[in-house]
């Protein structure tokens, strides 16, 4: 019987059926049964299982070393839907024709709370030289000036029982202690989330809770192990039942849980992970001494003209990115911003070529495979806009450069909340109570209405909303978005 008349039930995806797969299915290019674990994982969630696995995946078949150890921290959702798939899923890469792979990366998944000895025995093997962790910025612990929380509840109860840890930092510290007192190296640790000088702040974190339990173990910690900053991204839209169904159209197996994600995909660490870490360089991971400058790049580039699009887009009534880099005008918006305005205020670290990265970007808006709405972009305006915008207008105006296209934005973003509070919706924002009282009083004039905005001390510094060249530009792109 062929496959398109078998009506029998799709086999599950397991190490026994992925080889049978639909050809054209990319599978693991290596021997699972050889494969050793050397990452241990915590948090693996949709983005590590498209971003980092993907990255080891790809290492495993030159160097079986890097096999994934993934560790829950809180749920066993992922334990449970791939532990009978024997760690293997599909991952879905979004492209104008779209590709399906099996990725083998993970050999393990523990579930920390039911089972610590294990997650132990891992942090403590010789053989595990990398943790790697995509735990969200609350992951992280840290208070508002950045440091450790010492009053955050699962800090309270690690630092009163560090031999049965629940926080990220707790756990990487018992596994470094651990390695102390057994005579090993640390292994170097990589946070993976979009959190400023990531691997920096951890590390202050882990010493500093480390300072409270043995000094020694910390001056060696401070001393000896390795905490770069990184920087990654790849849009990752979230695991729904139509994935599921395309994905076993398009492999012939059954997965509880594959993962999606557009092909662009990048992974940028600071190089200062030790000589006996994987060779991630030789699987497009860009190792560098400039992680800032790439993360700025990425700020300014990719981020400020998300927003861009986002609010102007909505008031040009489109609902996603596709639709609104699809719009000439929004299209030849973005372009210019970029090449124009925001390029010249970059310098390219080394290995990043701005013109190409910024065209990379808008070939990614352009992915119609990918459904970003604008309404989520367009979140929280009033803390993004001042890092993804107001530093590069503040220095083309010290430049003496023109920021007329640079204050679109920010004048769409005001039209926006305008146009919002008048259809009676809700602003998803930190300043949600009094943006609605500023979008309510709206009249329509330019000078009154960005006056009302230019008042957020939080969101304009004063110098800036002081700026005769700055308002007028803000009015005039007001004005002509009305």
């Amino acid at each position: 019987m062929t496959a398109s008349s078998d009506t029998s039930p799709a086999l599950r995806l397991t190490a026994t059926s992925y080889p049978g797969a639909i050809p054209g299915v990319l599978l693991p290019a290596y021997d699972r049964d050889k494969v050793q674990i050397g990452v241990v994982h915590f948090g693996p969630g949709a983005f590590h299982r498209a971003h980092q696995a993907f990255y080891f995946d790809q290492l495993l078949a030159t160097d079986p070393r890097w096999g994934i150890c993934a560790v829950s921290l809180k749920s066993p959702g992922v334990r449970d839907a791939l532990e009978p798939q024997d760690g293997l899923y599909t991952l879905a890469q979004l492209d104008a024709q779209t590709t399906f792979r099996i990725i083998g990366a993970i050999r393990e998944v523990l579930v920390a709370p039911e089972d610590p000895p294990s997650v132990f025995a891992r942090l403590a093997a010789p053989t595990t030289r990398l943790v790697t962790l995509t735990v969200t910025e609350k992951g992280y612990t840290l208070s508002s000036d950045g440091g450790l929380d010492e009053n955050h509840p699962d800090i309270v109860h690690d630092l009163a029982h560090p031999r049965e840890p629940v926080s990220a930092v707790g756990y990487v510290v018992e596994g470094l202690r651990r390695r102390f007192a057994a005579g090993l190296a640390p292994y170097a640790v990589v946070a993976c989330d979009n959190l400023a000088d990531n691997g920096w702040r951890l590390k202050a974190a882990v010493v500093a809770f480390a300072a409270k339990v043995d000094a020694d173990l910390a001056a060696w910690i401070e001393r000896e192990a390795s905490f770069p900053r990184t920087m990654v991204d790849s849009i990752t839209p979230a695991t729904d039942d139509a994935l599921r169904a395309r994905a076993q159209a398009a492999t012939g197996l059954e997965d509880a849980w594959p993962i999606q994600r557009e092909a662009f995909t990048q992974w940028v660490i600071e190089d200062v992970l030790p000589a006996d870490a994987p060779d991630l360089a030789s699987v497009g991971v860009i190792l560098t001494d400039d992680v800032r400058g790439f993360e700025r790049a990425k700020l300014r580039l990719l981020n400020g003209v998300h927003s861009t699009l986002a609010y102007a887009g909505v008031l040009r009534g489109h609902e996603t990115v596709f639709e609104a880099i699809s719009d000439p005008a929004l299209e030849a918006l973005a372009r210019d911003l970029m090449v124009k305005d925001i390029i010249p205020t970059l310098t390219a670290p080394r290995g990043l070529d701005l013109t190409g990265y910024a065209e990379a970007i808008l070939g990614r808006f352009r992915n119609p495979e990918i459904r970003h709405l604008l309404s989520q972009i367009a979140w929280d305006g009033s803390q993004k806009l001042p890092f993804r915008i107001l530093g590069t207008l503040t220095e083309a105006l010290e430049a003496g450069r023109s920021i007329e296209r640079l204050a679109i934005p920010l004048a769409a973003w005001m039209r926006f909340v305008a146009l919002r509070v008048g259809a009676g919706e809700t602003i998803t924002d930190p300043l949600a109570e009094r943006l609605t009282q500023i979008g309510a009083s709206m009249t329509g004039d330019a000078k009154t209405d960005v006056a009302a905005f230019l008042a957020l001390d939080s969101v304009f510094p004063t110098a800036l909303a002081s700026n005769p060249t700055f308002v007028a530009a803000l009015e005039k792109a007001y004005a002509d978005l009305g």
